[in-house]
Formats: C-alpha cells, sequence, structure tokens
C-alpha cells in the first residue's frame, strides 16, 4: 500500500501530536505509530514539566540550572529559545484540558534534582499519561489528522528509491512494516518528522518502554544525516529493584518532596558524602553515588526513603507509585523503597537547528531523538516533556512558513519483495538482542573505560555482520528492524564514547576521569 500526504509524522507521542495539531489546520497530516498509539515514553512519564511560573523565580535562573546540569555543553542560545517558551507550552496543555495539580488559585509546582526553584508543573505523578490523552484526543477530533497504529518504519525514502534519481537528497516518507498483515506500507509526504523517542532499550535496565530502540536516529543515519553526543546516556538514578519488574521509574520528584538515600545495611543518608546538594544533584550525580556505593559494598540496591513524611502527604503526592509499590508489597509511607540506577533518556540523537531541521531537505526531528542543544552532556529534570512541545511546535512553524518551497513528491519505488522468505533461525534475533543489551550495561554504562569500549566495538563489529547477513536474506519483521536499529544505535553510542578524551555530564570514564577546559560537541558525519 502507498499512502501520500502533506506532512508525514512517524511517532504519537507529545513532539509528533504537538506537531500534527500545530499543522492540521491547513495541512493534511498523518501519524505513524509503532504499536498503540499510547504506547510511547510520553505515557510513562511521571514526573513533569518544567517552566518559570513561581514569584521569584527567572528565566535566568532556569537557563543556568540547565546549563549547570548539561556540564557546560549545551547551546545557550537554544536552552533560551526552549525555557522563554515554556510557560505558553503549559498554557496551551491547559487549554487542552490537562488537569495539572492546583494549590488555591495557582498550579502547584514541585522541585527536582538540580532545579533551584520550583517549577515542575504535574498532574500527581502521571503527568505524560495526562498530557499524552489530551494531545491524543485533539488528534482524534481534527479532521486533517490521520493516526496510524502498527507500522514500524524500516527506512527513510529519499531520493535513492525514485523512480528517475533526481540526486537531491531529500526525503519524501518512510517504509514501515504493519504489525497486522506483515506487509510493507510505503507512505509519502512533501515534508516527514521524526518524533520516535529515545534509544534506551539498547541498555539490558532502562525504564524507557519497550519500543525505545532508536529508530529514528538509526533511520536518520542511514539515510545521510549527522548524529551527535550519543555518548551522553541519562541514567535515571532510582528505577524499583524488582526481579518482576524490570522498568518501573521512581520518578525525580520523590526525591524533591524529601525523599532521602540511604545504604540498606545500616541505614547512612550517603549522598550528602558525595555533593552538598545531596539528593538533590543532578541525576548523573546522583546515579554515580549509587553506583559507587553498589560495587563498594557488593549491594543489589539502595534505599530511597520518603517514610518519615506524612502518609497522606505521600498517598496525595504519588498515588500512582503508592499503588504500584502496595501491589508488590512495599508500603513506601512505612518502609524504603529498593532502587537502582536504569538508563532513562538519550541525550544525543540527529542534529537539528531551531527550527528542527536536520541535514536533509524535506527531514525535520523533535524530542528525544534529537540533538537540539538543549540538554548537553546531561539533561535538567523535566525539560525532556517540554523540548517535545516547543520543538514539536517550531517544526510545524517552519514547515508551514516555507510550503511552497517543498517540491512534490515524485514517484518511489514500491518495497523490494523479491527476498520474501520466513526465516526458521529467529532465536538469531533473540539471542542478539539479549547480547547487545548485555554488553552495552556491563561495558558502556555508568562508569566506562577505553578498554571496555573497545571490547563493546569489537562485538558490535561480529554482530552487524552477522546482523547484516539475516536482514539481507529473510523478511522483515518488527523484531529484525529493531535489532538492526538497535545494533546500529549501539555502534553510534560506543563510537562517540571513544571519541570523548574527557570525562563531562553523563560519560564519565575511568581512563580520562578530568574535564577539558572546552566543552565541544561529538558529531558523526556518515
Amino acid at each position: 500500500m502507498t499512502s501520500t500526504s502533506d506532512v508525514l509524522i512517524v511517532g504519537s507521542g507529545a513532539a509528533g501530536l504537538t506537531a500534527a495539531l500545530n499543522l492540521a489546520d491547513r495541512f493534511k497530516v498523518t501519524v505513524l505509530a509503532k504499536g498503540a498509539l499510547n504506547e510511547g515514553s510520553t505515557a510513562h512519564a511521571q514526573g513533569g514539566i518544567a517552566a518559570v511560573l513561581e514569584p521569584g523565580d527567572t528565566f535566568d535562573s532556569h537557563i543556568e540550572d540547565t546549563m549547570i546540569a548539561g556540564a557546560g555543553l549545551n547551546d545557550r542560545a537554544t536552552v533560551e529559545f526552549v525555557v522563554e517558551n515554556a510557560p505558553a507550552a503549559i498554557q496551551r496543555l491547559q487549554a487542552l484540558g490537562v488537569p495539572f495539580a492546583t494549590e488555591g488559585d495557582a498550579l502547584h509546582l514541585t522541585r527536582e534534582g538540580g532545579h533551584s526553584h520550583r517549577r515542575i508543573v504535574h498532574v500527581a505523578d502521571a503527568t505524560g499519561w495526562a498530557v499524552q490523552e489530551a494531545l491524543q484526543r485533539a488528534a482524534e477530533k481534527h479532521p486533517n489528522i490521520t493516526l496510524v497504529p502498527d507500522q514500524v518504519a524500516i527506512d527513510l525514502a529519499t531520493s535513492r528509491h525514485e523512480e528517475r534519481y533526481s540526486g537531491a537528497g531529500n526525503v519524501w516518507g518512510v517504509y514501515a512494516v504493519d504489525r497486522r498483515t506483515g506487509r510493507v506500507n510505503l507512505y509519502t509526504a512533501r515534508a516527514t518528522i521524526l518524533a520516535t523517542g529515545g534509544a534506551g532499550r539498547t541498555y539490558l535496565f532502562s525504564t524507557a518502554p519497550r519500543g525505545a530502540t532508536g529508530d529514528g536516529i538509526a533511520m536518520a543515519w542511514r539515510a545521510g544525516c549527522r548524529i551527535s553526543n550519543m555518548e551522553f546516556m541519562q541514567f535515571h538514578p532510582t528505577c524499583l529493584y524488582n526481579l518482576d519488574v524490570k522498568n518501573f521509574l521512581i520518578t525525580e520528584a520523590v526525591r524533591g518532596e524529601g525523599g532521602q538515600l540511604k545504604l540498606p545495611t545500616n541505614g547512612h543518608r550517603f549522598m550528602p558524602d558525595f555533593d552538598p546538594r545531596a539528593e538533590l544533584a543532578p541525576r548523573d550525580v546522583v546515579a554515580r553515588a549509587i553506583d559507587h556505593e553498589i560495587k563498594r559494598l557488593g549491594l543489589d540496591y539502595v534505599h530511597l526513603d520518603i517514610s518519615h513524611m506524612p502518609a497522606d502527604f505521600v498517598r496525595a503526592h504519588f498515588p500512582n507509585i503508592y499503588e504500584k509499590l502496595i501491589g508488590l508489597g512495599i508500603d513506601m509511607t512505612r518502609e524504603p523503597i529498593p532502587v537502582v540506577p536504569a538508563q532513562h533518556y538519550t541525550c544525543g540523537g540527529i542534529l537539528i537547528d531551531r527550527d528542527g531541521r536536520t541535514d536533509l531537505p524535506g527531514l525535520y526531528a523533535a524530542g528525544e531523538c534529537t540533538q537540539s542543544g538543549l540538554h548537553g552532556a546531561n539533561r535538567l529534570a523535566s525539560n525532556s516533556l517540554l523540548e517535545c512541545f516547543v520543538y514539536g511546535e517550531a517544526a510545524a512553524k517552519h514547515i508551514a512558513a516555507n510550503w511552497d518551497g517543498f517540491a512534490p513528491v515524485p514517484a518511489i519505488r514500491a518495497w523490494d519483495e523479491s527476498r520474501v522468505t520466513d526465516s526458521d533461525e529467529e532465536v538469531v534475533i533473540k539471542q542478539n538482542w539479549t547480547e547487545i543489551r548485555r554488553f552495552m550495561w556491563n561495558y558502556v554504562g555508568i562508569v566506562r573505560t577505553t578498554k571496555r569500549l573497545e571490547r563493546a566495538a569489537h562485538r558490535i563489529k561480529l554482530l552487524t555482520e552477522e546482523v547484516g547477513d539475516y536482514y539481507g536474506h529473510f523478511r522483515v519483521t518488527p523484531d529484525l528492524i529493531e535489532l538492526r536499529n538497535l545494533l546500529q544505535t549501539a555502534d553510534l553510542i560506543v563510537r562517540s564514547a571513544l571519541l570523548r578524551h574527557e570525562s563531562r555530564g553523563l560519560h564519565y570514564t575511568l581512563d580520562w576521569p578530568e574535564t577539558s577546559p572546552k566543552a565541544v560537541d561529538t558529531i558523526l558525519v556518515p
């Protein structure tokens, strides 16, 4: 099947739906979701959205907090652009019906690690779910927006796929396999926006949803886009330690509201030993401190304890976390929560400008799959959803303002079905997936060395040959597509990490423990 629209958006989370809603009054928009429309990272976000709304808080303060967390690698103009557009983004979400928590007549603001003020708007501890519902509800009602679930994007359709090759390097949409039929569909458009999220599932332990396999980053790289700062993988300090529940996040706001990190052996509160900001230090500092204590003492986890706060306060602020933990036999109002660090956010990605443009004509990107200059070497808590809203709108505005410059879609070749044969060796996919996630966790995790990175690179080289051979001979399936993208993303992470000869933000290596005087982006060129 071939489907054509004015604008194609790959991804149905905060960035994708924001862009769609900003375009749909003028253009026909198709939004592809990898699975169900609400399965992406947006719906899983617990904490909230950062914006300057409290009396006494300032844009300069939010900007400075972001720059400090990003270890000076942020692009200051980009940080200013996002921070200054934050209050308006909150207002638009309120207009869509997002039921933010209030205190009297004002929004209730909480505080998270790295922030100097209370500036986090939230919906209890399920902000992402409320935002996803509001955006999706508005998109479903709009007659110019077509939402298509269960479409797993394989590759971008570019000038190389034109019936008559123009050599212009344009992007004309994507090829995607339909989970329901197994057939490959072609979706074309004059402008395409990648809003595919991050690459958390490259790691063994991650808070990211199942589909966070770096698809947009890998597709953009294969098509010819530059990729930047992939070494900066954020590890959230507090993921629930449970043998049955692998990716349940305990939001930053638990520490923001008084939660303390303690050793399970003797109850010692250890964060003041590492940083004067204690539990409110940026995530990289807290994650490394936990990792240090776990390795030093041979622990499986540490404790996050908020039981000293009033029980009614805890239940009111964290109702979903409370209910989830009660179901697992943990009462957070009476006892500590066992936690470990887990991969949480991809700070690098497709290099974009202030309008969301990539290196390729007709291709834009927004959200976690990008490197906009906002996060630098470490993302400040609750700046992620904010980036989605600001850049989703920015990309839409640039497309609308420059529409006359977008060429009509030429004839594009259909997917080559000549190698449609099934494999009886799908165990290869499972084996390789597990191997990638395990060596990435052990060799490319919170603390790195050059030797570990080189070992990871060696394994990636071997697996690339094996997966390439498999991909070239058998029918594409969602699992095979994800494996291919996981491997490509792992390669980009390791290559970037080997190029950075310093420790900065999220990239900490024992071989280069000092931070260089000058902050420079890592940029990979295809």
